[in-house]
């Protein structure tokens, strides 16, 4: 079974700019990069947006943005409280 996102249906195309081929970027990486993978916290980027000067990874603009996306995908599905007690921390 393949990755899924609760954020973004189509996995092939960057969730950005629309470009392919792309890679999977975790919106709550690091420590929680395990619970990203279990609720859904998965974004397609291009390599640009994923690793490039301007990416996920080096611009903390784009960082949150997606931190935030992730984070109202999960209150939609799983609610507020619940995102706190796994994440303990709001970026909305």
């Amino acid at each position: 079974m393949g990755k899924m996102s609760i954020i973004e249906s189509d996995l092939t195309r960057c969730i950005i700019c629309g470009a392919s081929p792309v890679q999977l970027h975790h919106t709550h990486g690091g420590i929680n990069r395990k619970l990203s993978d279990k609720y859904g916290l998965i974004v397609p980027l291009c390599l640009e947006h994923h690793t490039g000067s301007k990416g996920a990874h080096n611009s903390r603009t784009l960082d949150l943005y997606l931190k935030k996306l992730g984070q109202q995908a999960f209150e939609d599905r799983y609610g507020h409280e619940d995102y706190m007690r796994i994440f303990g921390k709001s970026y909305l």
